[in-house]
């Protein structure tokens, strides 16, 4: 072996053994989020408290409102996907007409696979609700948020001064025009973010009794 190759080996040699050590905490973490994925209520609590201890931080440091202000809308644009069916029913209504054109035009073509969608009838076959972004997702995402936020406490260089009551009061407004929006798209397309099980029905009871022909 020449001295060209051993010393190729010794200089990736070093991002190697890195790269095996960032592989191994990467799958340590993907193995602890694992483990957590049936208990969600537990997650959500660690969440929360996650949330008191950052609002309890910004309120004693007085700052720091526009990082707080980024992670409210961060947490508010996750709600609204997670409260949202992932094919959303307005644009299978757009472009109804067109999709019916071109599978006329194309006979032989096979179905797009636009994934499953929420049922239109009364008599349809039950369809669970499924979410543009999962539980397990939200609360990955939101709990990520709060760390970045509390990190970003600790640098001066995220503490612009602001006149936080605009903050607030745009926050809410922000908050309701949002939700008043969602809530007419879900009665206008009739749908809940929220599925309890498949609806059964019951005939009626059999009572024993015999009739006499």
């Amino acid at each position: 072996m020449s001295e060209g190759d051993s010393s190729a080996e010794s200089i990736h040699g070093k991002p190697s053994v890195i790269g095996m050590v960032f592989t191994r905490l990467g799958q340590v973490y993907q193995s602890w989020l694992d483990r957590s994925t049936p208990f969600s209520v537990g997650r959500w609590a660690v969440t929360l408290l996650l949330v008191l201890i950052y609002m309890i931080r910004v309120y004693i440091l007085q700052g720091w409102y526009i990082v707080t202000y980024a992670l409210g809308i961060y947490h508010l644009n996750l709600f609204i996907a997670f409260l949202s069916p992932k094919v959303d029913p307005s644009l299978l209504d757009d472009s109804g007409k067109l999709q019916i054109l071109q599978e006329a035009n194309t006979p032989c073509a096979s179905p797009p696979d636009e994934g499953p969608s929420l049922p239109t009838k009364q008599n349809e076959e039950f369809r669970p609700f499924i979410r543009r972004l999962p539980e397990f997702k939200f609360w990955h995402s939101a709990t990520k948020g709060i760390v970045i936020a509390m990190i970003c406490t600790f640098f001066e260089a995220f503490n612009v001064p602001v006149f936080w009551p605009i903050l607030v009061m745009y926050f809410i407004m922000l908050f309701c025009i949002t939700m008043k929006r969602q809530i007419k798209h879900m009665i206008k397309y009739r749908y809940l973010p929220f599925t309890h099980g498949k609806r059964t029905y019951k005939g009626k009871e059999d009572t024993g009794k015999t009739f006499a022909s």
